[in-house]
């Protein structure tokens, strides 16, 4: 499957919020593009590569940025990408505006706009780390929420998903944070280990099968191979039998 098939692919999976088979597809759509050429091509691939890792839940390495080939490409999506780190929704709503007609151009706007729930979950963690206990209306302000209703409802959904480990006080407006769990005793490395290990092997059956002859056309030649020395013993075997009958003749 060549790298613009991959690129579509993927872009199709991530629309259907598939993010993770979509990242797979932009992954193998950079690795199959040209290393020497095609800068276009692959600064295209990259920019919807780190909006779905951000869709994702993961922050693409900052080494990626300073790259020559994509610092100048890739600026506007570091800045959200420090937004998305932070959970700075501030910031997120600047650069959404600042970059708008940009991440239009290039058909990632409606991807990144999706993203607002990641920062906001983002923000809601980072609080809770910080504070031990917090009143809705300071939680509304620092995630510019409308109300503490809204904030209250944030919270409460990332309660419910795990994201941080706390009680709301419905009476008093309050956010209490539990004693944060060493991060070791939970499942969560073995589940980041677990799809790094399986990451690192699709690359490596993606090129052992990428050294594979394709099986009909290794085929169809050794075919033509087989028939042309049949065709050659025949000629061979005539030849003697023309040679034998002029021996006879003699």
């Amino acid at each position: 499957m060549s790298g613009r098939v991959l690129y579509y692919l993927g872009r199709i999976k991530a629309i259907q919020l598939d993010y993770s088979d979509a990242h797979k597809n932009l992954l193998q759509a950079i690795r199959k593009a040209p290393q020497s050429g095609a800068p276009g091509f692959r600064q295209t691939v990259q920019k919807l590569a780190v909006t779905v890792e951000l869709l994702l839940g993961d922050i693409p390495e900052r080494s990626l940025f300073r790259e020559p080939i994509y610092k100048k490409a890739l600026a506007p999506y570091f800045q959200l990408t420090q937004a998305v780190r932070t959970g700075n929704l501030a910031k997120f709503t600047d650069t959404l505006s600042q970059h708008g007609e940009k991440f239009r151009a290039d058909g990632t706007y409606t991807l990144i706009v999706r993203l607002r729930h990641n920062v906001i979950k983002t923000g809601v963690r980072m609080i809770n780390i910080s504070y031990s206990k917090i009143s809705l209306a300071d939680i509304a302000t620092k995630l510019q929420l409308d109300s503490p209703e809204d904030a209250e409802y944030i919270v409460a959904k990332a309660i419910r998903d795990n994201v941080i480990d706390a009680t709301i006080n419905h009476e008093h407006g309050y956010v209490q944070s539990k004693e944060n769990p060493d991060i070791y005793s939970t499942k969560e490395p073995m589940a980041a280990f677990h799809q790094r290990i399986t990451f690192c092997l699709d690359v490596h059956n993606s090129s052992v099968m990428a050294m594979r002859f394709p099986p009909k056309s290794y085929n169809k030649d050794l075919e033509s191979a087989d028939e042309r020395r049949e065709r050659e013993q025949l000629e061979l075997e005539s030849a003697k039998e023309i040679a034998d009958e002029d021996f006879d003749g003699f």
